[in-house]
């Protein structure tokens, strides 16, 4: 037996849903525009360099790699052949196994990556941080969670 149906969001919840959705992007579109006129990086580059710069020995396999930064295999795959031209990354055998592969950060990725972070991680805070005051930060970050935890549970937490 089917659960009792939800109504359809309000003309208010739309136009908030609207509003979140337009805002969200017009700062990911400020943001990535910014990144590849100051850094020539796509906020795809970006990710994987932040992956790999995170990553213990600064190598992944591309199955933990595509899994960090929320995308499909065939997506990365096709992404890091282009950074492979460029020189940002390499593939290498597995330290652990050697039928695997391993993604690793080359010395001009990391190069590339730290001159990106200084005017990218400002942008974050011209765009997102300095508008917003503590409180909203706050409420922000407890919205991404509730969002990302799949909402749902949201009326058992008011009770």
């Amino acid at each position: 037996m089917e659960g009792p149906r939800k109504a359809l969001p309000s003309t208010e919840e739309l136009r908030i849903w609207r509003d979140f959705i337009e805002t969200t992007e017009a700062l990911r579109s400020e943001l990535a525009s910014r990144l590849q006129s100051e850094s020539s990086l796509s906020p795809g580059d970006y990710a994987v360099l932040l992956a790999l710069r995170e990553a213990e020995g600064r190598r992944l396999r591309p199955s933990v790699l595509a899994s960090r930064i929320g995308w499909q295999r065939s997506r990365l795959s096709h992404h890091l052949r282009r950074m492979e031209r460029r020189g940002l990354v390499r593939r290498a055998e597995c330290a652990a196994d050697s039928r695997g592969a391993e993604v690793v950060l080359t010395g001009e990725g990391a190069e590339a990556f730290r001159r990106a972070s200084l005017p990218h991680l400002r942008a974050v805070r011209e765009l997102f941080v300095d508008p917003l005051g503590p409180a909203q930060l706050i409420a922000a970050e407890q919205l991404a969670t509730t969002l990302r935890a799949g909402g749902g549970n949201h009326q058992a937490e008011a009770l």
